[in-house]
């Protein structure tokens, strides 16, 4: 499929979101279409909420510049916020999960949620 230009410049903020662009020949009922000029030029297919956790946490570790675990103090507070404000801890079982995946202790998880949300 030749790349148009609308979905060349929205492919950034649907890949961040864990969302893909579908050729029209592939696309399936939930999808949703991208028109330009009346003309669906293409879809979007949004991603799974099960690996919603996952890409955000990828985003994170992207935009720091480490893994979770890697993270000094200071590092795991930030990707604390930015996981907060992107809405991460709305999800069941986040806490404990970001908190393996950090190599801490969910208490420090809420401590740190505590003391951004003061």
């Amino acid at each position: 499929m030749d790349e148009h230009p609308i979905t060349e410049s929205i492919r950034p903020a649907l890949e961040a979101t864990g969302a893909r662009i579908v050729d029209p020949s592939e696309a399936g009922a939930l999808d949703v279409p991208i028109e330009w000029e009346g003309e669906t030029v293409a879809y979007a297919r949004i991603g799974s909420l099960a690996d919603a956790l996952g890409n955000l946490v990828s985003r994170i570790e992207e935009e720091l510049g480490g893994s979770l675990p890697d993270l000094d103090r200071t590092g795991k507070q930030i990707a604390v916020r930015l996981l907060d404000e992107r809405g991460a801890f709305l999800l069941r079982r986040s806490i404990e999960d970001i908190a393996d995946m950090m190599g801490v202790s969910r208490i420090t998880i809420y401590n740190y949620l505590n003391a951004i949300r003061k």
